[in-house]
């Protein structure tokens, strides 16, 4: 078997620092030890979010987080607006269904983001609505939302926003507090460079008045728990410690690095490969992309399963299918967390030479040299 590269947009690769320190002997979690580094893990979360606020560290996928976020923030007579043109802000309106939260639906085209005049038509038309919920960086389409921009009119009136912040905090620009974001979640397994297994929470002030003005119809992921116990430097149900070890490590490493550099990478990766892949006659899924992870379509008479397969058992390239709709439609590579630039050049290159394989008719080398030349610019 080759060696795998892992280009899918979750989970990303992690560095041989995080699996190292996370393979050291088990440390039990009520002690000043792990206290310690909770600590230090919050402290760095702040800096990932860019803000002052809350940062809790919850034991779960990001969708545990964000379930915690919508059901805690979303008392009755408060209305939410949920912003949806992909698989995953989907997931969030779901939510709002299963726990009878009183919502109204935004959606738009798969490929886009959402429109900032139609979200401020919402807001105009309906004064009911006191939370909007966005995604950033939608994974299943790869498209961009100006959570920025959308933020702006939430703050013009007594209106929360959360923000989906699983693919692009840590590889995005993302300024929390410099914005006026109210509640973003992310995960652990994306450009934070680590398994599945924790999720994140950052709520502003301004949120936590909403949160804790009544009793959410919620148990495990309630984030007023959560908050009670990080007085302590704790956690309120047993936590995954292991990863929150290995969570020390690899925000020390972003921080290191320093995000206005990590974000630089991103950008630098995601351009480049969008380059190669229209350098082979390939196309890119979204119109407002993302670059923090990119949506290839599949060519015409090229089956997608037999690609991403022969891409993973050939050269160790694995990358991702679509979802929902899309399944079999696109691939999607990711440029999140532990990559560079000879990593995804080797993904290219895996692309280039499966397609080939498969009757794909391109010229040899030209996604790897537009690629190159795009770094190099």
């Amino acid at each position: 078997m080759p060696k795998l590269r892992l280009f899918t947009p979750g989970p990303t690769m992690v560095p041989e620092e995080v699996l190292l320190e996370m393979a050291r002997p088990i440390e039990h979690h009520r002690t000043q030890m792990y206290r310690d580094w909770l600590k230090e893990c919050t402290e760095n979360l702040q800096y990932l979010f860019q803000t002052k606020s809350t940062c809790l560290t919850l034991t779960g996928s990001g969708t545990a987080a964000a379930e915690g976020a919508i059901v805690s923030m979303a008392p009755p007579g408060r209305r939410v607006l949920v912003c949806h043109g992909g698989k995953f802000a989907e997931r969030w309106r779901d939510v709002c269904r299963r726990f009878k939260i009183d919502h109204v639906e935004y959606e738009y085209e798969y490929g886009r983001g959402a429109g900032v005049d139609v979200v401020a038509d919402h807001l105009k038309k309906d004064p009911k609505i006191g939370a909007v919920i966005t995604v950033h960086s939608e994974t299943s389409t790869c498209a961009l939302t100006d959570v920025k921009a959308i933020a702006a009119l939430t703050r013009e009136r007594d209106c929360l926003m959360m923000t989906d912040c699983i693919t692009s905090v840590g590889c995005l620009p993302f300024k929390m507090d410099e914005w006026g974001i109210d509640i973003a979640v992310t995960g652990s397994q994306k450009a934070l460079m680590l398994p599945p297994g924790l999720g994140f929470v950052a709520v502003s002030e301004r949120a936590w008045k909403v949160i804790e003005s009544f009793e959410a119809p919620i148990f495990y992921n309630n984030l007023r728990a959560f908050k009670k116990s990080l007085a302590d430097w704790d956690a309120p149900w047993t936590p995954a410690n292991t990863l929150v070890r290995g969570l020390r490590v690899s925000l020390s490493m972003i921080r290191k690095e320093g995000l206005e550099n990590v974000w630089a990478r991103t950008a630098r990766l995601a351009k480049a490969t969008r380059a190669a892949a229209q350098a082979m006659g390939l196309t890119i899924f979204a119109k407002d992309p993302s670059d923090s992870v990119t949506g290839i379509n599949t060519p015409a008479n090229i089956d997608n399963d037999k690609w991403r397969k022969l891409m993973k058992s050939r050269y160790g390239v694995q990358l991702a299918d679509g979802q929902g709709q899309l399944k079999g439609k696109m691939v999607r590579i990711s440029h999140m967390g532990y990559v560079d630039d000879l990593d995804t050049l080797s993904a290219i290159a895996a692309m280039e030479m499966s397609l080939r394989e498969l009757g794909y008719k391109c010229e040899p080398g030209i996604g790897v040299g537009a690629f190159m030349k795009m770094v190099g610019a």
